[in-house]
């Protein structure tokens, strides 16, 4: 039997939400389950009305995307996790290639390269992940920051209840402190394809709180940085 994957959406006023929930349930993997979370969305609900019957749709006041994941997770009942961004869509291979790998390795985590699109679906960008030969490579690099785009990402559920779940008082880097979190625990497996498509838009968190962004990157490298150093150096004396 295949494992069950969980694709956990979380959702405020995106008027691409439709393009991400239709990728999620066209996939060439069967055991899917597709997990949308409403963060207190007050606009772009009528999208959602046609796929009710076909989703796990959760409603909650407004708290950021890290409560909104955390609330998926937890009602996820999927051996793996994958989590996608309601203005992004990804390749119906995705899930497929990710879960054959992980099981190759028995691995638990796998993340993979993504092409930047428009607001219009038009391919800006390709091959943005980054390939690393060696782990040590990957955590010279993820202390700088993060090369790791949420929406590619696949995890077995079993890594939140024993590390934990997204940090809610991280409002724009969670996923930053979750990877770094993971990293001295975990092997990362990495597919260079673009099966995610990230779209850039004026209207992104990253764009419009840059600064924020900027900040709480910094608070997250100060805290992780000694157990990432620990991690290098014995890495390279390994």
């Amino acid at each position: 039997m295949q494992p069950l994957v969980s694709v956990v959406i979380p959702f405020y006023n995106c008027p691409y939400v439709e393009q991400a929930i239709l990728s999620a349930l066209h996939q060439t993997y069967a055991s899917i389950e597709v997990v949308l979370v409403n963060d207190g969305s007050t606009q772009h609900t009528d999208l959602l009305k046609p796929y009710l019957n076909k989703i796990k749709y959760i409603e909650k006041e407004n708290g950021g995307t890290a409560t909104a994941l955390n609330a998926g997770i937890k009602k996820a009942n999927g051996d793996y996790v994958s989590w996608l961004s309601s203005d992004d869509f990804i390749h119906s291979e995705k899930i497929s290639k990710q879960i054959s790998l992980l099981q190759q390795r028995s691995g638990r985590f796998c993340h993979t390269s993504y092409a930047i699109i428009d607001s219009e679906n038009q391919v800006t960008s390709r091959l943005n992940g980054m390939n690393f030969p060696e782990k040590k490579y990957l955590v010279d690099t993820l202390i700088k920051g993060c090369v790791i785009n949420g929406s590619t990402v696949l995890i077995k559920n079993d890594v939140f209840s024993s590390i934990g779940y997204f940090d809610e008082k991280l409002p724009y880097a969670h996923d930053y402190d979750m990877w770094l979190r993971m990293l001295p625990h975990y092997e990362f497996s990495y597919i260079h394809e673009d099966l995610t498509f990230y779209r850039v838009h004026d209207r992104m968190g990253s764009k419009r709180y840059a600064k924020d962004v900027e900040s709480e990157v910094k608070h997250i490298q100060d805290k992780h940085r000694q157990s990432i150093r620990n991690l290098a150096s014995s890495l390279k004396n390994s």
